[in-house]
């Protein structure tokens, strides 16, 4: 039995990993205001994203 809340934040975290691995695989700049967010912040947020996503399928899956 799958837990839906959990699944669900497990999918929007999935998702935001992919969006971070898009930017680092095409090298598109994202710039806020008049600055230019450096490619480091999305090898952060595809590592702590992959990391939450994982653990959250994996919290989903439990039975209790």
């Amino acid at each position: 039995m799958m837990k839906p809340f959990t699944t669900i934040a497990a999918v929007v975290f999935a998702l935001i990993a992919l969006v971070h691995a898009y930017r680092l695989v095409t090298h598109f700049q994202v710039i806020v205001g008049d600055h230019a967010i450096a490619q480091a912040a999305s090898w952060a947020g595809l590592i702590v994203a992959g990391i939450l996503s994982y653990g959250l399928f994996r919290e989903a899956r439990l039975r209790r």
